[in-house]
């Protein structure tokens, strides 16, 4: 009879950040502005990377893909957040639920794949620049790309399978700002000791090749920089791929920190605080690192802004007969 009377959860309800009420609208102006930030930095990057014939390389094809990356998952996620702190609108079913979890996993492979990818680049120009242009042809660098978006694709899906087919029947509140896998772990009435084993292998099949692929790259990188007697060579070689290798150990260090571990282990609030460094401050900050570091991408955007002030300047300086001359050679 009692099992009769259990009821199964149809909807769950995001709570955010509940140990602060009364910091809802500062917190919704905060993550609002790291959304805007994000949207526009890595936008600035793609567009600059399109506009600018300099930038046609292989490396800045990756970072357009890695750009891209960070606008779709931090929009899995931050959009539903500003919702809860601007109407209260805690509540997802329970399909959307498991498909805000599927787009968030789903971007978490593509960047531990993509980061490989952009490490082997890095790699080749520094250890084999002769025979750069050779090895990475744009025609590899499509398919490379494009493995590594099928890659992603596909790996989550076991594990959103296996969730969504747990049962849900008593408290229905996850104590996240979105549908973290494991704070849904913790929402399930049935074991979760299969589902966390078998993600635990899954991550760690992901997780493992990536990360030596990446160690790999960098130790034959550093000894060719090494061997290298120039120190002005030595510089500008590790000025190559310093912004990519500080991206790594910030992505490496804050996933590795909150998802590789058995959930049992895990707290709710460190994941929830390295959560929020991941979805917010690494998508805001991948720009930056690599328009600070990188001389081409500030060549090409003081080049976009030189270009915009000396259009505006010379449309301003334009004489009422020169704008009536523009007007019928345009009829």
């Amino acid at each position: 009879m009692e099992e009769e009377n259990i009821t199964e959860v149809t909807e769950f309800i995001i709570l955010g950040f509940p140990e602060f009420p009364e910091l809802q609208i500062p917190l919704f102006l905060l993550f609002l502005l790291i959304y805007l930030i994000i949207l526009m930095g890595n936008l600035t990057i793609i567009t600059m990377t399109c506009l600018d014939s300099r930038l046609h390389t292989p490396m800045y094809f990756f970072l357009c893909n890695l750009s891209f990356l960070d606008i779709s998952y931090t929009s899995v996620t931050l959009p539903k957040l500003l919702d809860i702190f601007l109407r209260k609108s805690q509540h997802i079913s329970k399909n959307g639920c498991f498909a805000q979890m599927y787009f968030f996993l789903f971007s978490v492979c593509v960047e531990y794949v993509l980061l490989t990818v952009m490490s082997y680049d890095r790699y080749v120009a520094i250890c084999h620049p002769l025979r750069y242009a050779t090895i990475m042809d744009p025609r590899l660098c499509v398919l490379m790309a494009a493995g590594t978006w099928i890659f992603g694709f596909f790996v989550p899906m076991t594990h959103t399978v296996l969730v969504s087919g747990l049962s849900y029947c008593g408290s229905n509140e996850i104590n996240h700002f979105f549908c973290d896998p494991s704070a849904l772990l913790q929402l399930s009435c049935t074991s979760t000791s299969t589902v966390e084993s078998v993600t635990y292998i899954i991550g760690s099949f992901v997780t493992l090749p990536c990360l030596i692929s990446t160690l790999v790259s960098y130790i034959y990188i550093i000894s060719t920089i090494l061997r290298i007697r120039s120190s002005e060579g030595r510089r500008k070689a590790f000025s190559t791929c310093s912004s990519h290798l500080t991206v790594v150990i910030l992505f490496y260090g804050t996933l590795i920190f909150s998802y590789e571990r058995p959930t049992s282990t895990q707290s709710l609030s460190q994941n929830k605080l390295s959560a929020m460094f991941f979805n917010g401050l690494i998508p805001m900050f991948n720009p930056m690192i690599y328009s600070l570091k990188n001389q081409e991408v500030k060549k090409a955007l003081r080049k976009a802004f030189t270009r915009k002030l000396l259009s505006r300047r010379q449309k301003n300086m334009l004489s009422p007969s020169d704008c009536k001359t523009m007007w019928l050679s345009q009829r």
